[in-house]
């Protein structure tokens, strides 16, 4: 990750992205602002439900969070929570979300930003332009390492879009962009090793509070990157470490539903529950 010039990093990323002649500017930006609309609907539809998903494993935790009168992690923080799980509870239940970067981590980066966007008014051509830096990033973390939990557990899916959010939040303050990339490999190191264990190996528990936790984790980062603090190991090293953690998972931790929370004896109970079920 290098930073911007005189241009604003997201025009940098743009400009990039033209220069390789699949898309003119116009049509990435229409593809974006569509993806921010498909975001708002998912949040809205995950938040208004109280249903079960139809594996019943999920539903209604992003109603519950959002009426709670509690405000442990403040308005921002709890409103990000509560959007990331609204996300990830409509894909549960086969609702249409937007891979961010997949569907088992879409909750992130929305809840992230539409949690911002309420409470700092930021307008939605602010918000395309974040999500153009989070997609900058994303592309990073996929050449050098994998957004796949197959391939790298879920620090490749949540903890990647965490990342996204945690550096497209600094630019939506204004950060600078080496705080951006900063902010990015603190979300990254803070959650190497993070394991892929669904439950039934469905896209539910844990991925669903993992969502939520992502969205922590990049309001977290991006304080302390706008603080002035920079991850010691260079971000791109932080990538290189995400892929080499990736590859020395063993495979039962790595989407397979064969270890962790998955191998429990209460997740193997609900597994023959399903099974029976179908």
């Amino acid at each position: 990750m290098t930073a911007a010039s005189d241009a604003t990093l997201s025009e940098v990323i743009l400009t990039q992205e033209v220069a390789k002649g699949h898309l003119t500017a116009a049509d990435l930006w229409e593809n974006l602002a569509q993806s921010l609309v498909v975001m708002k609907e998912a949040v809205a539809r995950g938040l208004q439900s109280t249903d079960l998903s139809p594996s019943g494993l999920s539903g209604g935790d992003a109603s519950r969070l959002y009426h709670s009168p509690h405000r442990v992690m403040g308005e921002v923080g709890k409103r990000a929570a509560a959007y990331a799980l609204a996300t990830a509870e409509v894909n549960a239940s086969m609702g249409r979300i937007v891979a961010a970067p997949t569907a088992g981590s879409s909750g992130v980066l929305p809840g992230v930003l539409l949690a911002l966007a309420e409470s700092h008014q930021f307008a939605d051509e602010q918000l395309i332009k974040a999500l153009i830096v989070a997609g900058g990033i994303g592309q990073v973390i996929s050449a050098r390492a994998t957004l796949a939990g197959s391939e790298g557990g879920c620090q490749a899916e949540c903890g990647a879009a965490a990342a996204m959010a945690a550096g497209a939040t600094v630019f939506l303050y204004g950060g600078e962009a080496e705080a951006v990339f900063h902010a990015a490999a603190m979300a990254i190191t803070n959650s190497l090793g993070l394991v892929c264990d669904p439950v039934a190996g469905l896209v539910e528990v844990p991925c669903i509070t993992r969502n939520a936790g992502g969205a922590a984790m990049a309001l977290l980062c991006a304080e302390l990157a706008l603080a002035g603090m920079r991850s010691i190991i260079p971000p791109d090293e932080v990538i290189d470490a995400m892929r080499e953690v990736g590859h020395l998972l063993p495979s039962s931790l790595r989407e397979t539903a064969a270890g962790g929370l998955a191998n429990t004896p209460t997740a193997r109970a609900l597994e023959k529950q399903l099974l029976a079920n179908q």
